[in-house]
C-alpha cells in the first residue's frame, strides 16, 4: 500500500512539473511578444511604427505608380537625392506669403528656407554610425544627428509629435531603420531663407 501511495505521489508530482513547464513555455512567447508591441520582434514592431508614421513619405524618393507618386523601394529611406529637383519657384514670394511648397516630399521650401529629407538608411552617409541614444535625442529635442547644440531639425519634420513616443517605440523604429538597405547618399545642407 505504501508503494502505491508513493507511486501515486510520484505520478502527481510529475504531472504537476510537466504542466508547470508547459505553462511557462506557453507564457514566455506571449510575454516576449508583449515587449514588442504585440509583434514577434523589435524590428517588426519598428517597421509597423515607421509605416504608421509615414516616414518613407518624406525620406524615400518617389516613383510614379498606378495611383500616383509612391516611395521607391530601391531608394528606401535614403532621403533627398541630389539629382532630384528643387521646386522652381520664387522663394522670396513663398517665404513672404508663408507658403510651403514641395514637388516630391523630399525637398521643402518655406519661410524657414529649403530643407531636404535626411538619409535614414543604415549607410555611413545616413544613420549607419548613429547610436540609439542619438536617434532618441534627435527626435526628442529636434536636433540634427542627435547631437546637442547642432542645428535644429526643420519643417516639415514632425519631431515634436514623434518625440512623444516611448523610449521602447523609438528604439524599435531605430532597430527597423538599421535593418533596411544601406544606401550611400549625401543629402545637401538646408538653405536659409532668402534675405529680405
Amino acid at each position: 500500500m505504501k508503494k502505491w501511495i508513493a507511486f501515486s505521489m510520484f505520478i502527481s508530482m510529475s504531472a504537476f512539473v510537466f504542466i508547470a513547464c508547459n505553462d511557462s513555455k506557453n507564457e514566455t512567447p506571449t510575454a516576449a511578444k508583449e515587449n514588442f508591441g504585440g509583434f514577434e520582434s523589435q524590428v517588426k514592431w519598428g517597421e509597423h511604427l515607421v509605416i504608421l508614421g509615414g516616414c518613407d513619405h518624406c525620406h524615400s524618393p518617389k516613383k510614379m505608380g498606378p495611383m500616383g507618386p509612391e516611395p521607391d523601394p530601391a531608394f528606401g529611406f535614403s532621403g533627398y537625392q541630389p539629382n532630384g529637383s528643387v521646386p522652381d519657384i520664387n522663394k522670396k514670394e513663398i517665404q513672404d506669403k508663408g507658403l510651403i511648397v514641395t514637388n516630391d516630399l523630399t525637398v521643402w521650401v518655406g519661410p524657414w528656407g529649403v530643407s531636404y529629407a535626411a538619409n535614414l538608411s543604415p549607410d555611413s552617409t545616413g544613420i549607419g554610425l548613429w547610436k540609439e541614444e542619438q536617434f532618441i535625442t534627435a527626435l526628442r529635442e529636434g536636433v540634427a544627428k542627435g547631437i546637442k547644440g547642432s542645428r535644429p531639425l526643420l519643417p516639415p519634420m514632425p519631431w515634436q509629435s514623434i518625440g512623444k513616443m516611448s523610449d521602447d517605440e523609438l528604439k524599435a523604429m531605430f532597430a527597423f531603420l538599421k535593418s533596411t538597405l544601406p544606401i550611400k547618399n549625401i543629402v545637401p545642407q538646408p538653405e536659409p531663407p532668402v534675405a529680405k
